[in-house]
């Protein structure tokens, strides 16, 4: 019998990625991928897009929606749904799981026409938590990863068709992707590949060869557009397959429908094996990667790699601070939309929930995630404007101080109609979060640098790996966008908050260790005790300004030194910059020193609006671009994730006081 070929891609772009990246994708990917397929009516195929990319498409190239819907309406293309704006499922709460889910499929039956059975999981990201949410949302079957099924203890050999799990008492069915189809295509030379596919069914008379992919390796990916379009790779391959005596395309539905199960199934939670390495801190990734090399060098690892595990796609949030405070801010705002009366939700309130779930900017990769301000500043961008709407609804926030994040600390939500600060209530007591609710714009949005599993290979310097037929995937790439030395390498031994203090006595520099004296909504005072020195540190919001008091009482001459880490949209762009005393200083992406200042704006172009910091005592500044380096598919690459600004004050023995203002408002400065 002929071999099922059950093939589906995947397309996404992140909520908040910038408009020339979708229109090159659209136009090296997802255009030249539909004609190309639409000119095969006899050649079935699965396609799911997350819900913001299809919108998009829609709104600005609806002659290629027309070319999908097209392929819908005669039988060649199979929908997929999922969650709407591409979350990782297992990391929302189920209420938010099955209201993803019914929201791409109300777009896809709107722009489509049709109702999916089937969902992509985003990541692949399997947890059987998730089950219950996808059956009551109308979902019958999923793709995940054949790994999945070897960590479960099938054989290879078994997983040419499809099996059933289920929990809670839903039933849900589980296609197996294949790996070696992955690694395939559309990497490996069309022939090639057909004739793997062909070898499949040589000993299973029902064998289905299952491929669930990313779009983008047709056309986005290094090299990919003139391998798969204009040197006809995807052409040549859909021919082959078509003229194949050995295989015919179908539908996951019709599969489904022709065959039975293969059994019930109960799955580790897991994704696919590239995702359990990254999820690992770079310590335990090195001893990770060792154990694979290990196994690999006796030809032991592709019997035993599924025993040979990384971690979880959870334990990205453990990794990243970052990630985990986003994370659990979203959780807040989503149990307070669930406390507000149905009558006053609203659907703004929804999408922007359901936007702040995207999953791109919670965890790091091959793919900058986490690492791209860009897709951090959407989250909270999403977070930000939903937080100023339930607090309009009259949704109540939680108490003032608590451990959201579960680390053991409390966080401090300081706040009015305008702006809010979250104060970390720890020894450094600084400002971790500052938002402006117009702007929906959070300026403590920055990305502490960090060691890295990947850093070892620009250590070496390895460049791109040797290739053999075909061209090489971006998992096996290794190359530089940008120069990178050492020092662009070096962890950071603090966080990157804002009031970060330091204090010279006596020729020598510490770090007060702050208690927490007084904590409201409105204020906060801290002091700290250091070698004969009284210091206390009291924050408040006013109107759109976060102000920090500060009073000392000292036996002998001192400095103090607080450090600002900020972000600013426009990054190292040419629409940012400094503004002092009505001249342009220069971008955040230059150093700036200046000796004895009491003002200074930064206008931001890409944000509309202005941060401006002012003292009651001249300070000497100085400022500077803060770059982390991470990889991507183009490269190890310097990201500017935040300016930071140091200040600086000398402080005469005695009694000092000193006040300084964050002012955030729209607009430009007076130039």
């Amino acid at each position: 019998m002929a071999v099922s070929l059950l093939l589906g891609v995947h397309a996404h772009q992140p909520a908040g990625n910038f408009p020339e990246v979708l229109e090159a994708a659209h136009a090296r990917c997802y255009r030249p991928f539909l004609q190309t397929l639409h000119r095969y009516p006899d050649f079935k195929f699965a396609v799911h897009f997350s819900g913001w990319l299809l919108q998009y498409l829609h709104d600005h190239h609806a002659q290629d929606i027309a070319l999908l819907r097209a392929m819908v309406e005669r039988g060649q293309a199979e929908l997929f749904g999922g969650g709407d704006m591409e979350p990782v499922l297992a990391a929302i709460p189920a209420r938010d799981r099955v209201g993803q889910v019914h929201a791409l499929t109300q777009r896809l039956q709107r722009l489509l026409g049709r109702q999916p059975r089937g969902a992509w999981l985003t990541e692949r990201v399997w947890d059987s938590t998730v089950v219950p949410a996808l059956v009551d949302a109308g979902i019958d079957y999923v793709t995940v990863d054949d790994y999945h099924f070897l960590c479960a203890g099938k054989s290879p050999q078994a997983l040419h068709g499809y099996y059933s799990t289920e929990e809670d008492d839903r039933r849900i069915d589980l296609f197996p992707i294949s790996e070696a189809l992955r690694y395939r295509l559309p990497f490996a030379p069309a022939p090639e590949a057909v004739a793997y596919i062909e070898r499949m069914g040589e000993t299973d008379p029902d064998c289905a060869a299952v491929y669930f992919d990313d779009i983008e390796k047709f056309g986005i990916w290094p090299e990919t557009y003139q391998w798969v379009y204009e040197q006809g790779w995807l052409q040549a391959f859909i021919e082959g397959v078509l003229g194949s005596q050995l295989i015919v395309t179908r539908h996951f539905q019709e599969h489904r429908e022709a065959t039975s199960t293969r059994g019930v199934i109960y799955l580790p939670t897991t994704s696919y094996v590239e995702m359990n390495e990254w999820t690992l801190p770079a310590e335990r990734a090195h001893a990770y990667a060792e154990l694979v090399e290990l196994a690999r060098t006796h030809q032991r690892y592709e019997q035993h790699k599924a025993f040979v595990r990384g971690g979880i796609w959870k334990n990205f949030l453990s990794r990243y601070d970052e990630a985990n405070w986003m994370h659990k801010r979203m959780l807040a705002l989503s149990a307070r939309l669930e406390r507000l009366p149905a009558e006053r939700r609203t659907p703004a309130m929804r999408d922007l929930l359901y936007r702040s779930q995207a999953n791109d900017a919670y965890w790091h990769g091959l793919f900058g995630g986490l690492y791209l301000p860009h897709l951090r500043r959407a989250v909270f961008a999403a977070l930000v404007e939903l937080e100023a709407l339930l607090d309009d609804a009259g949704a109540q926030p939680a108490e003032a101080a608590c451990d959201l994040d579960l680390d053991g600390v409390s966080e401090l939500f300081m706040r009015n109609d305008k702006v809010q600060a979250v104060v970390r209530c720890d020894a450094d007591a600084a400002v971790v979060e500052l938002d402006d609710y117009r702007l929906h714009h959070n300026f403590g949005d920055t990305l502490r640098r960090r060691d890295e599993h990947y850093y070892r290979r620009v250590h070496r310097g390895e460049q791109a790996h040797a290739r053999h037929e075909g061209i090489a995937s971006a998992h096996d790439r290794v190359s530089f966008k940008h120069q990178i030395v050492p020092a662009d390498l070096q962890p950071d031994e603090r966080p990157r908050a804002s009031f970060l203090d330091r204090i010279e006595l006596n020729g020598h520099w510490h770090w007060p260790v702050y208690r927490a004296q007084h904590l409201t909504r409105g204020e906060a005072r801290f002091t700290a005790q250091l070698h004969g020195m009284h210091l206390a540190k009291r924050y408040e919001v006013r109107d759109e300004r976060l102000l920090v008091h500060y009073e000392f009482r000292s036996e002998a001459d001192a400095q103090l030194e607080s450090q600002l880490n900020l972000a600013m949209p426009s990054c190292d762009g040419f629409l940012g910059r400094y503004v002092f005393e009505g001249r342009v200083l220069g971008g955040f992406g230059q150093p700036l020193v200046l000796p004895a200042v009491s003002a200074l704006c930064m206008e931001d172009g890409v944000l509309g609006g202005t941060l401006e910091l002012l003292t009651t005592a001249p300070m000497q500044l100085t400022g500077a671009p803060h770059h982390t380096v991470s990889q991507s598919e183009e490269g190890f690459e310097k990201i500017m994730q935040a300016l930071t600004l140091t200040m600086r004050w000398m402080l005469p023995a005695g009694e000092n006081t000193l006040c300084v203002a964050l002012d955030m408002r729209s607009g430009r400065c007076a130039i």
